[in-house]
Parts: C-alpha cells; sequence; structure tokens
C-alpha cells in the first residue's frame, strides 16, 4: 500500500484514482483532487514531519 502525502490515506496501488511522478517517486494519490493538490505544491507534503522525526540526517539514495 501506498499513502496518499496529502490526506495521509492508504491508497493500493493498483486501483489508485491518481498517480504523480516527482523526484523520481511515484506518487499514489486517492483522488485526483488530491493529485492536482500535490502537483501544485509538492514541496509541502514531502517536507512533512521531517522536523518531529527525530532524525538529524537525510539518506538519499
Amino acid at each position: 500500500m501506498a499513502i496518499d502525502p496529502v490526506c495521509g490515506m492508504e491508497v493500493d496501488e493498483k486501483s489508485a484514482a491518481a498517480t504523480s511522478e516527482y523526484n523520481g517517486q511515484t506518487y499514489y494519490f486517492c483522488a485526483p483532487g488530491c493529485k492536482s493538490v500535490f502537483d501544485k505544491d509538492p514541496e509541502k507534503y514531502l517536507g512533512q514531519g521531517e522536523d518531529h522525526s527525530g532524525h538529524s540526517h537525510h539518506s538519499h539514495h
């Protein structure tokens, strides 16, 4: 399962209503509306939680 980065719902990759690719990652959405919100401001959703995660370093592959 994937997590809709906008609303936080679990979305089945096979039946996702919409997908978006950003920075080489594919994101799955429960509804086309979530995708359009994400596409307008992806960084807003991808930056979530990093400040509270307790990790000070990021691993990029």
